[in-house]
């Protein structure tokens, strides 16, 4: 017997066994969250669960591990008895063979600003900033691996698989431009930093809850318009016609959340494809702010570009803006300082500093700085031992951080290490006590925010195993 159409298993369950098989449906995917409310698949704007102090995120990522005690935590100590072995035996990724010898950093310190934050001189436009920063030299990670304390430090945990914290702010949030992706990730076109594409994973949230990625460089969006270009009028038409059959095979599975997803990513291109272009022009930017970012050097144009971008994508409405640092050399992880200090970090500051600095101000000159959270950071921090004569081996028991805008303090210093530098010793902060802060200054709670997954409430902090809470004291 020949069949003579295709059937889908949803309906072979439903044909067979007088439709017993429809009543195993409901258990084989996750269509409601620990609260009792239907999956978000939209780029609604959604409430927070209290009033928020921001609404908008850029997270500058720092990939390598800048070293606390070369640049915000200086550590008089650690100088006064450099060459020295150090009294407790420090935990090592790459062991090497100086014995645990301590370090000096090769970096003078300076107070900057009315509120005297001490940092080092080599981050000049940064450090005129002071006054608008909150500085944590008070972080901690889970592993001393670059991929596990990256994953941990956008995820929540060590372990791959799990929604970034980008994704969870905007399916919490949904967006207020739905001509543009809530998430929007800039990275240097030269290549991927460690870790890539883990960094801004859905996961098992909706797929339109991704980080998209869109370059400085040649086409921003790629495959967002045809190779072969049509007439407006047959475009439209094409697109009514495709979002005509995308409802009609919506209305005949009306529960299945990836088909939706599909539907609404479909959609978001169609929108992007006359939106996008305008957002990304920066050829109406003045000469002034060209400058300010740096884009007439050849050392800055690049990051100077992307944190030009993320000030356009968050004032456009954009929730949540990822902005990776630039690949010198093939170099995925720049401020993996193994080999020199004094040399990686002055390359790393060359095409940081001026960008940095700049984003924060144009924020706050434009009114935006209130309500957009910055966050400056890499995934761990350094050794006060040498390693290879004059570097640093990776640390996650101690980094420091900088936040700027939504509502944390500005000029506040926050947190302190041991004498050395070695380990965070008052004001702890671990990587999800930040997220659950994150998530606060938001407007959400880190608890109350949750997904069913295989049967389970998930949250990103996961606070009955990693007792996160919110840390108040880094708030105005």
């Amino acid at each position: 017997m020949q069949l003579t159409s295709q059937i889908s298993r949803r309906q072979m369950l439903q044909m067979s066994g007088l439709g017993i098989g429809t009543l195993a449906l409901p258990f084989l995917q996750d269509t409601t969250r620990a609260d009792g409310n239907t999956v978000y698949n939209d780029l609604q704007a959604r409430p927070s669960h209290f009033p928020a102090r921001a609404k908008s995120v850029i997270m500058l990522m720092q990939n390598g591990g800048p070293g606390q005690m070369d640049l915000f935590d200086e550590k008089p100590e650690l100088n006064k008895h450099e060459g020295k072995i150090h009294s407790e035996k420090v935990e090592m990724f790459q062991p090497g063979s100086e014995f645990n010898t301590l370090l000096g950093s090769p970096f003078k310190f300076k107070d900057y600003g009315r509120s005297g934050m001490r940092m080092a001189e080599i981050l000049p436009h940064i450090g005129s900033l002071a006054d608008d920063l909150c500085l944590v030299r008070s972080m901690y990670n889970y592993h001393n691996n670059h991929t596990e304390s990256l994953v941990a430090f956008n995820t929540g945990k060590i372990f791959p698989g799990r929604p970034s914290l980008g994704s969870w702010i905007t399916y919490a949030l949904g967006s207020e431009n739905h001509n543009l992706p809530v998430y929007i990730v800039l990275r240097d076109p030269a290549g991927y930093n460690t870790s890539a594409t883990l960094l801004w994973q859905n996961s098992w949230l909706p797929a339109m809850y991704r980080g998209t990625e869109i370059s400085t460089a040649g086409t921003p969006i790629l495959n967002l318009n045809p190779a072969t270009p049509s007439p407006p009028e047959i475009q439209a038409d094409n697109l009514d016609l495709l979002k005509k059959l995308n409802r009609a095979h919506q209305t005949a599975y009306p529960k299945e959340p990836g088909l939706e997803a599909r539907i609404q990513n479909y959609e978001l291109a169609a929108r992007m494809q006359l939106a996008a272009g305008e957002v990304l022009d920066i050829k109406n930017e003045t000469q002034a702010t060209r400058d300010a970012y740096g884009l007439e050097s050849p050392t800055t144009r690049g990051y100077g570009l992307r944190c030009l971008m993320a000030r356009r994508l968050v004032e456009a409405g954009v929730r949540f803006v990822q902005v990776f640092p630039d690949v010198i050399n093939g170099g995925t992880q720049v401020w993996d300082s193994h080999g020199n200090v004094k040399t990686q970090n002055e390359t790393c500051f060359a095409f940081a500093d001026q960008p940095t600095a700049a984003l924060i101000s144009d924020l706050k000159q434009r009114g935006l700085l209130d309500e957009t959270i910055v966050i400056w950071s890499g995934e761990f921090g350094r050794l006060p031992v040498s390693q290879n004569g004059s570097g640093r081996d990776h640390n996650r028991n101690a980094f420091s951080l900088l936040l700027a805008g939504g509502g944390f303090k500005a000029g506040h210093v926050h947190g302190t290490t041991d004498e050395v530098g070695y380990r965070a010793v008052e004001g702890r902060v671990s990587v999800n006590d930040l997220h659950a802060t994150l998530l606060h200054q938001l407007g959400l709670d880190h608890n109350k925010l949750t997904f069913v997954h295989h049967g389970r409430p998930e949250t990103l902090t996961d606070s009955v195993v990693t007792n996160a809470r919110v840390v108040t004291d880094l708030m105005a």
